[in-house]
Formats: structure tokens, sequence, C-alpha cells
């Protein structure tokens, strides 16, 4: 998981330097693999005119190279070789890599339109205007990540890379989404629709494998990278944040009530400009890039909001989270897709919730209903409410953080595919209807290389009162793995004694119980004692001896970055992989893993894969 960079300023010309260092990189990799470059060797003489038989020799050995990587070589081979005529420069290969995953999705966005027709009910019709709204966000991660070529400033290579797995993670994720809205349809639709991703969903997955390759080469040769970043503070308040956090939004979250400068009020009693908070949504300029502020001031406010993408740098002010609270009541069983469900949808990038209540009243018998989804990047919540029943707060994508809120649930209340980090949180059961579970988390990870997963720091798992006296009838769980690599970790947290001893859930069947990563590091109360807990090949125990001194980042990385731990483990003779934590932990040498584990402590925010 990545979370960290710190993105002051515009951030379109970020992204541009970011292409500029990804191609630098990927022309060092296309060279060293296409040429047989060797550190040993000085001298390098390309020939200043090709035959054309030599010039498309070339071409392929630099597709060839550029697709070396990824789990679909042949849909990374066949597209780019008929895409990239005879050129030979890896910076324009690259450039038609990413453009022709684009114009997949764009294809598939269109040839969707034709769909529509032949849909016969409401739930399809749904899902095929959901995969409208999020392939067009692929699109938008996967054209601001890499359509321009620009400057780059090496010493932050390291926030170049954590941002380009974050895009493309999101892009992902997207397209999953996509496809998940056919659940429960009828016709043919999901699966055309299925069809028609399909080469889209291998090309993004290829561009996230080129990345991953990219940072492992970083890490092998040691390249010194950025590490000025703020910790968090481990006490009360907020006085520092993740590294996106500016000084004026830091100021911001620490200030109380009449402190606050808003740029807009809204208050349901008329003593501000507006009654509503979609009114003063309109008043946030396009792409703004300057922290908007809107103080919303007591009252229940019952509005589907949403902060489109357009919508960046906003900052909900509220009275508390029992005092300003947005309700709403959409549902699956009434009609609604989960996607669509939400009472709250934030979607533009930066965006920043202090003392705000975000709540779906549909209540346990209408099953999804989503309080909150979040897939703005680089987003904060910091004492806020999520209240509902099932997927309470849909943790969509990109980077979230939460710091002292409280999200209650039953079934898989904290869901999703972002990387987001919860500290001192608090998570509250609630009772289910008479024959459910309950489980706290569900997290979507579907691509290995994924920089996302939750992790769960410094927190309280608990039961509501009214779940209390139900605890042995209706047991609850850590969570399931709702995709195939689900990723979740629970940490330095307090697990009350309403979770069962299992701990962990399947979701049906065998399914994932292999490749999902679930962890419990540090934790106390009742709840937390893993001696009956499931014996599955995903669940990863680490030694508590030493466990205690390590951040969530610093930990995170030696588990979720293995390959170089198992790389220097087997250089000394270490071969089991269950005791390549232990190894990491206690006998790291120095070498690009002791560097990343130097790097990663200053800053538990940021995850790396």
């Amino acid at each position: 998981m990545s979370f960290g960079s710190s993105h002051n300023g515009n951030d379109r010309k970020k992204k541009i330097a970011i292409i500029g260092t990804s191609t630098l990189i990927l022309v060092a990799m296309v060279v060293a693999v296409a040429v047989g470059f060797n550190r040993g060797e000085t001298d390098y003489q390309a020939t200043a005119s090709p035959s054309p038989a030599g010039s498309v020799s070339t071409t392929s050995k630099a597709v060839q190279a550029i697709c070396q990587p990824t789990d679909y070589k042949q849909t990374c081979e066949s597209t780019l070789s008929k895409a990239a005529g005879n050129t030979t420069d890896p910076k324009e290969l690259v450039k038609v890599a990413f453009d022709v995953a684009v114009s997949y999705i764009g294809e598939a966005i269109k040839k969707s339109s034709t769909l529509k027709e032949l849909a016969k009910d409401s739930r399809t019709n749904q899902a095929l205007a959901n995969c409208d709204e999020l392939l067009n966000y692929a699109i938008d991660d996967l054209q601001d990540s890499f359509h321009r070529i620009g400057p780059f400033e090496m010493s932050k290579l390291d926030e170049y890379m954590d941002d380009l797995k974050i895009w493309l993670s999101a892009a992902v994720t997207y397209e999953q989404t996509c496809l998940d809205g056919f659940e429960n349809t009828t016709g043919e639709a999901g699966e055309r629709m299925k069809s028609l991703l399909k080469t889209s969903q291998e090309l993004t997955s290829n561009g996230l494998a080129m990345v991953t390759e990219i940072s492992t080469i970083l890490s092998s040769y040691n390249i010194p990278m950025n590490i000025s970043r703020r910790l968090l503070s481990s006490g009360g308040g907020f006085e520092s944040g993740p590294g996106w956090v500016n000084e004026g939004q830091r100021r911001l979250l620490a200030a109380k009530g009449p402190k606050i400068k808003a740029d807009v009020v809204v208050a349901k009693d008329g003593s501000g400009k507006y009654k509503s908070i979609n009114e003063a949504l309109k008043d946030v300029p396009k792409k703004n890039n300057k922290t908007f502020v809107i103080y919303i001031k007591q009252g229940v406010y019952a509005e589907k909001v949403m902060v489109d993408k357009h919508m960046t740098h906003v900052m909900m002010i509220g009275d508390g989270p029992t005092k300003t609270r947005i309700t709403g009541k959409d549902n699956f069983i009434d009609g609604t897709q989960t996607f669509k469900t939400a009472t709250v949808s934030i979607v533009g990038n930066n965006f920043i919730a202090k003392d705000m209540g975000f709540e779906n009243t549909a209540g346990p018998t209408k099953h999804q209903a989503v309080a909150l989804r979040a897939n703005s990047d680089m987003s904060v919540f910091y004492n806020c409410h999520m209240d509902g029943y099932q997927d309470t707060l849909y943790t969509h994508a990109h980077r979230q953080f939460y710091r002292d809120c409280t999200i209650s649930g039953t079934i898989d209340f904290i869901f999703g595919d972002a990387a987001a980090l919860f500290q001192n949180c608090k998570m509250v059961v609630r009772k289910p209807l008479e024959n459910q579970f309950c489980i706290v988390t569900a997290q979507g990870r579907t691509d290995k290389r994924e920089a996302t997963g939750l992790v769960l720091q410094n927190c309280t798992i608990a039961g509501d009162p009214l779940y209390l006296p139900n605890k042995n009838k209706n047991k609850a769980y850590l969570g399931r793995p709702w995709k195939e690599y689900s990723r979740t970790i629970i940490m330095n947290s307090q697990i009350d004694d309403i979770i069962a001893p299992e701990g962990w859930l399947p979701w049906a069947g065998t399914f994932a119980i292999n490749t999902c990563f679930y962890t419990e590091i540090s934790n106390r109360g009742p709840g937390s004692n893993k001696v009956r807990r499931v014996k599955w090949k995903g669940i990863k125990n680490v030694p508590t001896t030493r466990a205690t001194q390590y951040t969530a980042s610093r930990w995170a990385l030696e588990q979720l970055a293995p390959k170089c731990f198992e790389k220097e483990a087997r250089s000394v003779g270490r071969t089991d992989q269950d005791d390549l934590s232990t190894f990491a932990q206690g006998e790291v040498r120095p070498g690009p893993c002791r560097t990343w584990l130097d790097r990663l402590s200053v800053d538990p925010t940021r995850f790396v894969d």
C-alpha cells in the first residue's frame, strides 16, 4: 500500500513530472533487457540507421522487454506490436502502451451504449450507467498519469512511484467495480461487458506490473530517495498527518468553531449563505487547487451529496459528528445498485471532512446501504461518524486517512479497495437481522500488485449496547476476503470479546483463503487471543517479541514487499517462506531492504508494496 506523497501546488504538473520519471526508468529497463546491458560494460553504441528488418527486430525486442514483467504478455506484445509501428524509442513505446489501454476502455464505453438498448431490467440499466462513470474514472487515472512527458526530480522518485501504483490500482478497481454491478442482473449484458473489458483489464494490470518492476529495479540499485516526511501524532488532535496535508489544512483541522474562516456557510436555519450542502458545492471553483472550506452548521441534512471529480480540495467542517449529519436511505433492496446507495460520495481529490456525521438509515432489512463512499485521492476524515448497517463505509479507491472516527454497522461495514489507514478509530458492531453474522471488514484487492489494503492502527473494535446480548448468537468477525488478494492489517488495537475465536470468516468456500493477507499484530483485549484463529494460508503470524517497535508502515513494508526479504533470506541459506518476516525483523543486513526499512519508518502513513 502507498500512503504519504505530498501534493502541494498543481496536481497536473506533478503528474506530468511523474511520467518523465517513469519513462526514464523504463528506458533504462528496456535498454538493459533488449541490448544486454551489464554493470561491467562501459560502452554502448546503437546503429544509427537500422535496416527495415533490423528496425522490426529492435522494436520487437523493446516490446518484449517492456512486457516481460507482465502477467498478460501475449496481450501486451500483440497490442503494442500493432500500435507501435517501427518505433524503437522506448519512451514512445511506453506512451503507446497506455494510449492503447485508454483506447480499449473508451471502446468499451462506446459499445456499452448499445447494450443499454438490450437491457430489460432496471438493475442492468443502472449497472451500465455506472460503468460509464467508472470507466471514465479509469481513463482519468491512466491519462493523467501517462499522457504527457515532462521534467522530474530524482529526489522524489519514491513519491512518483507510489503515485503511479495508486492511480493504476484505482483504474484496476474501477474496471472491476463496473463488472461487479452486473451481479443479480438478468440478460447477457454482464457477460458482454466482461468480454468488452477483458483486454483493457489485462492492459491495466500490465501497466501496474511494469511500474512494480520499476520500483524493484530502483530498490535493487539503492537509488537515493526523498525521506523528508512528517510523522503522524500518536496522541490526541491533529498536530500532523499524511504528507499530502499542507500546513494551512493542518491549522484548519486543529482549529475550533469561531476560529475557522469559511468560504461558504450552510445552515438549516437560514443564517448561512445556503440551506443546502449541494447548493454550497456549486460555489467550488472547478479544478480548484486551494482549500475551499464549507462550514456546515448543526442540523440534519437529508441530502444525497456528490463531490464530483472537478471539486478538488474541498473541506467540510461541521459542529460535531452527532450535531452536523448528512443522512439518506437509498439501498439495494429498494432497487439501487450498491455503488449508488451512498448518502455522500466523494470523488474530487484532496477532500477533507472534520466533525461531520454521514448516515444511511435504510436499516438491516434493506441490505447494502452505503453511508459514505470515498474514492478521493489523498482524502482525510477527522473526528467523523459513519453510521449504517451493511456496507456502511465504502473505501472505494485511492489513498484515504481516517483519524478519531467512529464507523458502525453489521455486515462488511468497512469495504472497498482503497489504501486506507484508520488510526485511533472505533469500529462498532450493531445488531443485525435474526440469522446474520457481523463482519467488520471486506477488502477488495483483485490484483496481487495493487498498492491497496486496510490498516487499523490503535483502533477499538466493540459492540453496540443493543448488539451485546446477541453476540453469541450473531457472531462477529474481523473480516472476510471479498476479492482474491484481500488485504487487512489490524495492529496495536483493542479487540473486545465480541469477536468470534476464529477471527476471520470465509467469503464462499475456500475462495481467497490462500491468497488473502490477514494479520493481527500486538493487539489487546479478550477478542485478540489468536489461539483458535482459522488456519488459512492467508493468515500471517508475526512474532510479537519485536513487533511493538515497528510502525504500521515499517511492518507493512516487510510483509507487503516480501521479495526483497526473500532474496536476502535465501542469500544466507534461509528459504522457509514462513520465516521471512522473522528474518526481516531481526536479521536485515545493510542493503536495499535495510534502506527501505529506514526510509519507511519515518512515516507510518506510507505503505509500499
